[in-house]
């Protein structure tokens, strides 16, 4: 893997990741593997940043938490869906950020509902042998460019308030941010073909083009099925209007304020819109993505619709 240019040159390779040195995310991976135990209730979402995993944060405590709290109670009214799926790596064992956290995680209610970005190749090995469940959600790379090129940059507007420094900083490029992306992708990909009933692999195009069918396979997944009065009473698309996009974004609770510190609260919710990308890549870098996808997911079995 070629060495990536990004907000800093201190980087390293770590299980085929990179990541920053100077970063505390870094040392928070390492903490996790030396001290996260896994639990048999345990379930995890998983994907790289800018995939969905805030949309699929807030399905899956629905579809985990609708017997106790019903749409109209949900807690999801009045907490941002990061601050009721704990992220490993920047909330649990980020000392970095004044974030509400559970002193102990053990205290979580069963299941507890955790997610991490970190690759397969790095998870501790107490979520992997362990009983666990595995979400893992992937988008079509042009539409998480997008994503995260606006997301990174509302996070510098944020964090750095002078304009010489913000015009510095440069970000990872392509060919790097698709390596990364690819090797992530493929590592869980992987897992799912070999662990079907413990990874669950999801793409967000067929979330948003067939979410009953998902859904359902979702809940089934982690072993909390719908019932036949749920079916009928509805409750698959309230559950689906309630967590879409659009109404997340509308809610007070995710206009304003921060999620640790630096990150608004309203960016996790942009557009969500599939082939976003159009509206601000040039022809010349699709083909470059098409060609190297092609490269990375041949003989995998793997598709990913980049909707050219």
């Amino acid at each position: 893997m070629s060495t990536m240019r990004g907000l800093t040159s201190k980087l390293v390779m770590y299980e085929n990741f990179w990541y920053m040195t100077n970063s505390s995310i870094f040392r928070n991976v390492l903490s996790i593997q030396k001290n996260f135990v896994a639990k048999d209730t345990d379930i995890f979402i998983t994907g790289l940043p800018k995939t969905g995993t805030t949309w699929l944060k807030s399905l899956l405590y629905a579809i985990v938490n609708r017997t106790n709290h019903p749409i109209n109670q949900s807690p999801l009214l009045s907490h941002h869906p990061q601050e009721l799926v704990y992220n490993l790596e920047s909330d649990v064992y980020n000392e970095a950020f004044d974030y509400p956290r559970p002193n102990n995680l053990n205290e979580l209610p069963s299941p507890r509902l955790l997610s991490t970005h970190i690759s397969y190749m790095s998870i501790p090995e107490s979520i992997k042998t362990s009983g666990c469940r595995i979400l893992y959600i992937c988008r079509n790379p042009l539409d998480v460019i997008v994503s995260a090129y606006y997301f990174t940059l509302g996070f510098v507007k944020n964090t750095i308030k002078d304009k010489d420094d913000q015009d510095s900083i440069v970000l990872p490029r392509l060919e790097d941010f698709y390596e990364d992306f690819c090797d992530h992708v493929l590592e869980y990909w992987k897992a799912s073909l070999e662990r079907p009933d413990k990874v669950l692999f999801l793409k967000y195009e067929d979330l948003i083009d067939h979410p009953v069918l998902h859904l359902k396979r979702l809940a089934e997944f982690i072993g909390m099925p719908f019932s036949s009065k749920e079916d009928n009473e509805g409750v698959v698309q309230q559950i689906i209007d309630f967590c879409s996009i659009k109404n997340m974004k509308g809610l007070d609770v995710n206009k304003n304020g921060v999620i640790n510190k630096f990150f608004e609260k309203k960016s996790y919710f942009r557009k969500g819109e599939v082939g976003d990308w159009a509206n601000h890549l040039t022809p010349f870098m699709v083909e470059r993505i098409d060609r190297l996808m092609q490269e990375k997911l041949e003989g995998t079995g793997l598709s990913l619709k980049l909707h050219l």
